[in-house]
């Protein structure tokens, strides 16, 4: 219980339970793939068919005990190699990771099963290999099986299993085990939604308890959800390390191939320009945050170079990683702009935000009607929704509940 600290617990406060330092792991790639080639260049000149290849290059951090850290990347980025470097199932090419505590590693589908062994057999194996004894497990044996949904397959081979019940068992084991660290890579993306939710509110519950968590995703929402900090991965090296939404952000940089905090490119630039995007609350004052269910303005600064007889202006709502949530213009909404030959600010209120509770980029553009013209800026402002939300995903909801005898 020691390397378990309070989620309230100041940053300072919270000891290293893992250190990485210079990390880099290297793999030998041949170009000889096939049986023929290899005799051919036997004996000759061998490093011309061997390439290096850097999976994790100098990577250097510390996770503070408590943390919940998520590793994000595009494919082949080095996150679940990383994973596996913390957890200790691969050795570096250099440098040192240090770990204290049991640690749980849910790396890959069904690791550490036998498949020739049933369900039950392969509890008592795994948990050994995560360091319970077999009368710990005998105590917990029961809640396993309850939470992975196995039911009667508990004795039925595993190479019998479908994938979602391989995950399912797996993480029920994991998460038994009483681990200080667990260490989480892509897998849960196989089970139900319904599976995914009960292993999100256990990782929550072992967030409140004070256990560190490292996650490999490519949800954001899981991300979001989740983590107290992102760490952005690209070619095997780190990008970007520090709060998550701003890690969300880096990582949308990075899959738009641009370097992480560079401005996105603008549109075509003609003889209309949006100036600058500004948001108000209810009272017109300026605000980058508001409720579940509060009205919002999104003030839209636009500027002509010359006289524009008819125009129109548009905004957009995304997610981190540019999912769209919801749009409009005045083309739609049956509105009919004035002239413009100067500055103008335009007021678009959106009475009721029936977003869930997380960050979102405003997108506004405008555009000549009567002289073919636009400019836009993405991710002009942050707006940062709170509350408290009894349903999921990017849209809120008020959900009634009633209940009648059936004839």
């Amino acid at each position: 219980m020691a390397n378990r600290i309070s989620e309230d617990a100041p940053e300072g406060a919270r000891p290293d339970i893992v250190r990485i330092e210079g990390v880099s792991k290297r793999f030998r790639v041949r170009k000889d793939n096939n049986l023929k080639d290899r005799i051919v260049h036997l004996g000759k000149l061998g490093k011309a068919h061997r390439q290096d290849f850097y999976a994790v290059d100098d990577v250097s951090f510390t996770i503070a005990a408590g943390t919940t850290v998520g590793l994000m990347g595009a494919n082949g980025s080095g996150k679940s190699t990383l994973l596996k470097l913390i957890g200790g199932i691969v050795t570096p090419s250099a440098g040192t990771i240090e770990r204290r505590g049991r640690m749980a590693a849910l790396l890959e589908l069904g690791a550490g099963f036998h498949p020739d062994l049933s369900g039950r057999e392969n509890v008592y194996l795994n948990a050994s290999i995560l360091g319970l004894s077999r009368a710990e497990v005998d105590e917990r044996f029961d809640d396993i099986v309850e939470f992975s949904g196995i039911g009667e397959f508990i004795n039925t081979a595993v190479k019998f299993y479908s994938s979602g019940m391989y995950v399912r068992l797996a993480f029920a084991v994991a998460v038994h085990t009483d681990p200080d660290i667990l260490l989480v890579d892509e897998v849960l993306a196989v089970g139900d939604e319904a599976f995914q939710r009960k292993c999100m509110d256990r990782i929550t519950q072992f967030r409140k308890e004070g256990r560190t968590i490292v996650l490999v995703s490519h949800s954001a929402q899981q991300v979001a959800e989740l983590c107290d900090r992102g760490v952005v991965l690209k070619d095997g090296a780190v990008v970007f390390d520090g709060p998550t939404n701003a890690a969300i952000g880096a990582l949308r940089d990075v899959l738009d191939g641009r370097r992480v905090g560079e401005a996105p490119p603008e549109q075509t630039i003609h003889s209309i320009q949006v100036k600058g995007v500004e948001l108000l609350d209810a009272g017109g004052a300026p605000t980058a945050s508001i409720a579940t269910g509060d009205a919002v303005t999104i003030r839209v600064r636009v500027d002509a170079l010359h006289p524009i007889e008819r125009w129109e202006i548009g905004f957009s709502i995304d997610t981190p990683l540019g999912q769209m949530v919801l749009a409009s213009n005045t083309e739609v909404l049956g509105v009919h702009l004035d002239p413009i030959s100067g500055p103008v600010d335009v007021d678009v209120t959106i009475d009721s935000v029936h977003l869930g509770p997380g960050q979102y980029y405003i997108n506004a553009n405008a555009a000549g009607v009567s002289e073919p013209s636009s400019h836009g800026i993405m991710q002009a402002v942050l707006l940062t929704v709170t509350g408290q939300s009894t349903t999921f995903g990017a849209v809120s909801a008020q959900i009634s509940v009633s209940e009648s005898a059936s004839d």
